[in-house]
C-alpha cells in the first residue's frame, strides 16, 4: 500500500503555510532533492516517506502537502530529472553552430551529463523496471523530450542542405545511438569494470570514450 495523506493537524499546517509563504519553491526543491537521493539508494518499493522527511528535517506532513503520495513524489522526480537535461540541452544554441559542430556539441554535452549526473542514470534505470510506468504519468516528460528530437532533426537537415550529412537518416535512431553509450558507461560501470578490470572514471578513459562516440556518430551521419 502507498503512503498517503493522513488527516490534518493544525500546528503543522501553519508550519507548511508559512514555508510556502517564505520560499515554497525552494521548500519544494529540498523535497525533491531528498527524494531523489531516497529513490536513487532504494528504489521507488524500499523509499520510505519517513526517510525523506528525515533528510529534510522536517515532516511527513510537510511533504504531503506539496506531492500528495510517495508515487507523485517519484513521478516529479522524473519530471525533474528529465526536465533538468532538457533544459541544458535546448540552451545549447546549436543554431549558432555549423551542423557538424553542433552535433559534436550535442554528444559532447550528453557524455558529459550521464557521467556527472549518476542520479539520472540510476533512476531511469529503475524506472525500466517498472517498464516506464510512471513516466507514462507524465506527459510533460514526453513534450520535454521530444523538443529535443525536433532541434535534432532541425541540425540534421541543416547538415543536408550544406552537403555534411547523407539524407534518409531517422532522427530518433540517432538520437539513440548518442545517448546508448553514454548511458551504458555509467549505468554498468562497476560490473563492466570489475569484469575486464577497467577504471571508467580514469580520466584519460573517459576522455578517449567521449571522442570515440563523437566520431562514431559523425562518421554514422557523414555524406
Amino acid at each position: 500500500m502507498s503512503d498517503s495523506v493522513v488527516g490534518p493537524d493544525q500546528p503543522e499546517v501553519e508550519v507548511v503555510r508559512k514555508s510556502r509563504k517564505n520560499n515554497p519553491e525552494k521548500t519544494r526543491e529540498d523535497i525533491l532533492q531528498a527524494a531523489i537521493s531516497e529513490f536513487v539508494q532504494q528504489g521507488l518499493a524500499g523509499a520510505r516517506v519517513d526517510a525523506i522527511a528525515e533528510r529534510m528535517a522536517t515532516s511527513k506532513r510537510m511533504i504531503y502537502y506539496y506531492f500528495g503520495s510517495k508515487e507523485q513524489l517519484y513521478v516529479e522526480c522524473l519530471v525533474k530529472l528529465y526536465g533538468d537535461i532538457r533544459k541544458t540541452e535546448h540552451s545549447l544554441d546549436l543554431e549558432s553552430l555549423p551542423a557538424d559542430q553542433a552535433i559534436r556539441r550535442l554528444v559532447e554535452f550528453t557524455f558529459d551529463h550521464h557521467d556527472r549526473n549518476v542520479d539520472f542514470v540510476r533512476i531511469v534505470s529503475n524506472e525500466n523496471i517498472h517498464y516506464g510506468e510512471y513516466v507514462k504519468q507524465s506527459p510533460l516528460i514526453r513534450e520535454m523530450s521530444s523538443m529535443i528530437l525536433d532541434g535534432l532533426a532541425k541540425t540534421l537537415r541543416r547538415g543536408e542542405a550544406q552537403g555534411l550529412f547523407r539524407p534518409g537518416i531517422e532522427v530518433m535512431d540517432l538520437h539513440m545511438l548518442m545517448s546508448s553509450f553514454c548511458f551504458y558507461r555509467v549505468s554498468n560501470r562497476h560490473t563492466f569494470g570489475e569484469i575486464f578490470q577497467v577504471d571508467l572514471s580514469d580520466e584519460q578513459i573517459k576522455q578517449r570514450h567521449k571522442q570515440m562516440i563523437c566520431e562514431t556518430v559523425l562518421r554514422y551521419i557523414q555524406a
